[in-house]
C-alpha cells in the first residue's frame, strides 16, 4: 500500500483489512502488472542507449542533420508511447489493488453505519448528562433561593412593624442579586453567549476572575477556531476548573491552549492532591463532550 500510495498517487487507497487469501492474490495478480511495468523500463532503458548513440553518431558526422531530426520525431514518439504504457500500468496495478483489497462498498458502509451508532449514542448520553446538570444546577441552587425569597417577601407582607419590614425587604433584594447572578451562572454554562463578543482567552479570563481557586491563562491561537471548537473548549476548562475546586485542594490550575498540527490542543493542570481517573465519569463525560 505504501508503494501504490507513495509511486502511484493512489492515496485515496482505503485501509487494507483483509483475509490471507486477498493478500496472496493480489500478489499473484500483480505479477502481470509488474512483467508489464519491468517491459516498459527496460524498453525506456534500451530508448535512452539508443538516444545517446544517435547524439554520438551526429557528433562524429556519421548522421546528416536531416536524418538527425527524423530520428528525434521518431524517438519523441516512442518516448511517449512508453510513457503512457507506464502510467496505464500503473492504472492497472491500483485498479487489481482495489478489487482485490479494497473490502468492498457494503463493508465500508457497514463501517459508517456502526461508527454512527456509536456517535449517536454517546451525543444522546452528553445530551442527557448536560440536561441532568442543568436540572440539578437550577434545583439545588435557584429554586432553593427562589423558595426562600417567596417565604422571605410572605413574611414581610404580614409584618405590622415597618423597620422588620424594611429589613427583610432589603434581604430580599439581596438574595434576588444572588438568584440572578446564580441564573447567570447557570445561562453562562449552556451556552456562553461572551463568546460572540470576546474570544476564548478573554471568556475563560472571566471565568477564572471567579474561581476560587487562582487560574493562570495562556491561550496562544493565532487564528479564532469555529464557534463549536471555542464552546467545548470553554466547557472542558469550565468543567476541569469545578474538578479541581471540588476535589484537588489545588493552590493554582494552569491551562495552556495552542495549535498542533492542525489541531488545537488543551492542557489542564494543578497542584493538588490526587489523580486523574480516565475510565471514571467525569472524564468520560468530557471525553463525549468534545467527541
Amino acid at each position: 500500500r505504501r508503494r501504490l500510495a507513495e509511486l502511484l498517487g493512489a492515496t485515496e487507497l482505503p485501509p487494507i483489512r483483509t483475509a490471507g487469501w486477498r493478500d496472496v492474490t493480489y500478489l499473484a495478480a500483480r505479477l502481470l502488472p509488474g512483467a508489464l511495468g519491468a517491459l516498459a523500463y527496460l524498453l525506456l532503458a534500451i530508448g535512452a542507449v539508443l538516444a545517446w548513440i544517435l547524439l554520438s553518431a551526429t557528433v562524429r558526422g556519421d548522421l546528416s542533420v536531416a536524418e538527425f531530426l527524423l530520428q528525434v520525431v521518431i524517438g519523441t514518439v516512442l518516448l511517449m508511447l512508453n510513457v503512457q504504457a507506464i502510467g496505464s500500468v500503473g492504472a492497472l496495478d491500483v485498479r487489481i489493488a482495489r478489487w482485490l483489497l479494497d473490502r468492498g462498498a457494503r463493508a465500508a458502509l457497514e463501517d459508517r453505519v456502526r461508527e454512527l451508532a456509536s456517535t449517536r449514542a454517546g451525543v444522546i448520553a452528553a445530551v442527557d448528562a448536560e440536561r441532568q446538570r442543568i436540572e440539578r444546577d437550577l434545583h439545588d441552587g435557584l429554586q432553593q433561593r427562589l423558595v426562600a425569597l417567596g417565604m422571605l417577601l410572605g413574611r414581610a407582607r404580614r409584618s405590622q412593624d415597618t423597620e422588620r419590614t424594611y429589613a427583610l425587604v432589603k434581604q430580599a433584594h439581596e438574595d434576588v442579586q444572588r438568584a440572578l447572578e446564580e441564573l447567570r451562572e447557570v445561562a453562562w454554562r449552556v451556552y456562553p453567549s461572551a463568546l460572540e463578543e470576546s474570544d476564548l482567552g478573554q471568556v475563560l479570563g472571566m471565568v477564572a476572575q471567579r474561581s476560587t481557586v487562582p487560574v493562570r491563562i495562556r491561550c496562544d491561537l493565532p487564528v479564532r477556531p469555529d464557534r463549536q471548537i471555542e464552546t467545548v473548549l470553554y466547557f472542558v476548562a469550565c468543567e476541569a476548573l469545578t474538578n479541581a475546586a471540588k476535589h484537588a485542594a489545588a493552590n493554582l490550575v494552569t491551562i495552556d491552549i495552542e495549535p498542533r498540527e492542525g489541531t488545537i490542543r488543551m492542557r489542564v493542570r494543578d497542584d493538588g492532591t490526587g489523580g486523574a481517573d480516565s475510565s471514571g465519569r467525569g472524564l468520560s463525560g468530557l471525553a463525549r463532550r468534545v467527541a
